[in-house]
């Protein structure tokens, strides 16, 4: 590692660490309804919404109805996006006249969008007009990502109370987050990428010439565009036979011969065939469009979804070394803060840094493991070093393990390598960062929110053991409480494993893999993985756009999204409904260094006990078969 790359490093996680207290601090004022320095700016359009929507913003709502708010919202989205998808050739800001998407893929890419996973089995800039770009994917970046803030907001406001029903209001809680922070802080850090180069423009794609023509085959078309084909004989290739009947043997292969087809009377079975012509190929349209606000949106509030196919290691996404480093500091920057912000709203910042300091280790050591091996040299490919398939060369090695574990730690599912590429124990990395539960700080909110179901796993645990009725921020934690966290951590673990195992058991599904053996199962298990916790990254090599896996994924991102999310509101519903218990000699510390060891050996052994032996079977196996010259 060159010292530059050390500097990189150290910037980028004390940026990270240093931004945390301000931004935290000016989350949780907007979320209190606090003045702050936007206030005299948006204050007067929040108003307005409420009287335009009918909206009491001083009416609460339980912790059920403030469930089905977040549900109701998402379903509307889904819809409009559903419809967005399968209509953009007859909507406007096309200028590329793109064609409709097929149900599958509008349906996988609705609930991905609505639901801030942000996958895509789809090249953005061949399959999605101007149109869909904006006005369902850039929008519900923007609305997914404040939906989750919203249930964290709403999940710290319980903890902190005592003795009531409500939770907050969901509409109050999604209109503060936008208006003050979400689309401010969006703005302004697609300014600088805008002036590196990032395109901002809604113009056609312009055309460049080449600078070396080439000539291929392409369909010939009539006077009207439409495709000409012709009926020919259908053959098909079989042995050749000599005097006796025998398949003729040519250098130990059967001789092939065109047999040409007939029917049961012995007439030719015909089939329609494209007629193909040459043309010369001496110009290219370049993809471009308002990439830079999108870019801003998707890193800033971890949602992934690239406005190009390869994502950020596309040169017009991410074009320079500082691009490169500010859309890596964005990733961080807002589920960072949310964990300060979740300390202000439970009144216990030393608790809040306890779980930051948890997070932060367990995220540096992902990515030191990963560097380790990614670092080291590949026998299948002679020693080479150093090991750049998969990566860009402006990029490098370090940027990209660094760029693959923030986007897997953070609930973000941009790339700027391919992580199928990786070396097998560099790529478990990732993978793992998921499968723990995307909380390392996870995504906007849900991060933050499935820590807290370990969290109370161990505080239960810790009480138990002690013979003591668990206690977590003042409130007794009951089988209710519990069951409703168990829930949360299982439901999303078992919607990854189960579509996994039928995936590689069905045609459908194996139909699709790049590769077979382990490497195969790892690009499976990586699907289904990032769906349940609505990540967004793609392990590469795995063709998802099929039936099959839009549908699968689609509804385990939903799972993924919804399951946590009834899970955490039932639990915090409850505790806000108990009376705060002072702290006692018996009482648990949730702030200090045995709290923090327990709750990371909590988490690694139950993402051990269920995720261990699926990745014995995918890269553990193969970086043992690597090491002995095979490859997959």
């Amino acid at each position: 590692m060159t010292t530059i790359e050390i500097i990189q490093i150290v910037l980028f996680f004390g940026l990270g660490i240093a931004l945390t207290p301000p931004v935290g601090r000016f989350m949780a004022k907007v979320y209190k309804g606090e003045k702050t320095i936007l206030h005299p700016i948006f204050h007067p359009i929040e108003n307005v919404i409420y009287r335009l929507t009918g909206i009491d913003p001083n009416e609460e709502m339980t912790w059920l109805t403030y469930f089905w708010a977040v549900l109701l919202f998402a379903t509307v989205g889904f819809a409009a996006d559903l419809a967005i998808f399968m209509t953009q050739q007859w909507l406007p800001l096309n200028p590329q006249k793109l064609p409709n998407c097929s149900w599958h893929l509008a349906f996988m890419q609705a609930w991905s969008f609505t639901c801030n996973a942000d996958w895509q089995s789809y090249a953005g800039e061949t399959t999605m007009s101007y149109f869909s770009q904006i006005f369902a994917i850039m929008v519900h970046q923007f609305l997914s990502g404040a939906s989750g803030l919203a249930v964290l907001v709403a999940v710290g406001r319980a903890l902190k109370r005592a003795s009531v029903k409500t939770v907050g209001n969901f509409w109050v809680d999604l209109t503060r987050g936008l208006l003050y922070f979400v689309l401010p802080i969006s703005v302004l850090w697609a300014i600088p990428l805008a002036w590196q180069g990032v395109p901002q423009t809604w113009k056609p794609y312009p055309t460049a010439s080449l600078m070396e023509p080439y000539t291929t085959q392409v369909q010939k078309t009539d006077d009207k565009g439409n495709n000409v084909t012709t009926n020919i004989q259908l053959v098909l290739q079989a042995p050749k036979l000599d005097a006796k009947g025998q398949p003729m043997m040519a250098n130990g292969a059967a001789v092939m011969i065109d047999v040409p087809q007939v029917d049961s009377k012995g007439l030719p079975i015909m089939t329609n065939v494209p007629v193909m012509v040459d043309a010369k190929v001496d110009t290219q349209p370049i993809p471009i469009g308002p990439v830079a606000s999108l870019e801003s949106i998707k890193q800033l509030f971890t949602n992934g979804g690239g406005w190009y196919n390869v994502n950020s290691a596309h040169p017009y996404e991410n074009p320079t070394p500082l691009t490169n480093f500010l859309e890596l500091l964005a990733i961080i920057v807002v589920p960072m803060a949310q964990v300060y912000m979740f300390g202000l709203l439970v009144g216990n910042k030393k608790h809040a840094w306890c779980l930051f300091n948890v997070m932060l280790a367990l995220f540096v050591l992902s990515f030191i493991v990963a560097w380790y091996y990614e670092s080291r040299p590949n026998p299948v490919m002679a020693g080479a070093m150093p090991n750049m398939e998969g990566k860009e060369q402006r990029i490098g090695v370090m940027n990209s393990v660094l760029w693959g574990t923030s986007c897997t730690a953070i609930d973000n599912g941009s790339v700027n390598s391919m992580h199928d590429s990786w070396m097998p124990l560099a790529g478990m990395m990732p993978m793992w960062n998921i499968m723990i539960g995307e909380m390392l700080f996870g995504g906007i909110g849900c991060g933050m929110y499935c820590m807290l179901f370990h969290v109370i796993i161990t505080v239960f645990i810790a009480g138990l053991m002690i013979g003591r009725t668990p206690e977590y921020l003042g409130k007794k934690l009951d089988a209710w409480v519990a069951t409703w966290a168990v829930i949360g951590v299982l439901v999303p673990n078992a919607a990854c494993l189960l579509p996994t195992a039928l995936a590689v058991e069905v045609p459908q599904g194996l139909s699709s893999m790049n590769n077979g053996g382990p490497h195969g199962l790892s690009e499976v298990l990586y699907c289904f993985a990032e769906a349940a916790n609505n990540n967004g990254s793609a392990f590469a090599g795995l063709n998802a756009n099929t039936p099959f896996y839009n549908i699968g994924a689609g509804i385990v991102i939903w799972i993924g999204r919804f399951i946590p999310i009834i899970s955490i509101l039932a639990i915090v519903g409850r505790l806000a409904s108990k009376k705060t218990v002072e702290a006692s000699a018996g009482t648990l510390p949730t702030h200090g260094l045995t709290f923090g060891l327990t709750l990371t050996g909590v988490i690694c052994v139950v993402a051990a006990l269920t995720f261990f032996p699926a990745l014995c079977l995918g890269p553990i196996v193969e970086h043992g078969l690597m090491l002995a010259g095979r490859a997959f």
